[in-house]
């Protein structure tokens, strides 16, 4: 019974969030409306959540859903967080090859390209502003180590994960941590 519930309460999550720290509010409710978690371990499973690699939502489900009914409750809540995403991705990839060729796609395509590269330059514009120009200043490490980040990409062809580490050691150096 509890994987039932689990499912279902996940995919209310799923269905009903956007990601992100949207969800913790409605998984805080489901959590503890079945006596699963109480606010403290909703506090852990949101920090351990945050730090490990994937999407908080997927990470939430498989923390809560093993706390909860161990390992098969983890994939249980996981299939739940995933189900409306899949379905509503079928949905449109389903729509998409049916009317690939319509005129009307091609045309809503032609708009909606041009605003999710606006919306990327958004965020990195974004970004780069609070990242090389916090307040007033200018924080030349790291303009230095989005150069070398840059260069260890575009011209030695590093691999993303060598170009990871290398820019967190070099933050680390630069911010005078080690």
């Amino acid at each position: 019974m509890i994987f039932i519930e689990l499912f279902i309460s996940f995919m209310k999550i799923g269905f009903t969030s956007f990601g992100g720290m949207s969800m913790v509010p409605l998984i805080l409710e489901e959590m503890q409306a079945h006596g699963w978690m109480s606010a403290e371990d909703l506090t852990n499973l949101i920090a351990i959540a945050e730090m490990t690699p994937g999407s908080l939502g997927v990470n939430c489900a498989t923390f809560a859903g093993t706390q909860s009914a161990g390992v098969l409750g983890g994939i249980v809540a996981v299939a739940g967080v995933l189900t409306p995403a899949f379905t509503l991705t079928l949905a449109v990839g389903i729509f998409f090859a049916k009317f690939r060729k319509s005129r009307v796609v091609t045309h809503l395509l032609r708009v909606i390209k041009p605003i999710c590269v606006a919306m990327i330059f958004n965020v990195i514009i974004t970004l780069g502003r609070d990242t090389f120009f916090p307040g007033a200043g200018v924080d030349f490490y790291a303009i230095a180590i989005f150069a070398a980040a840059f260069a260890m990409l575009k011209f030695f062809k590093l691999s993303i994960p060598t170009v990871i580490v290398t820019g967190a050691a070099l933050g680390l150096l630069c911010y005078g941590i080690l």
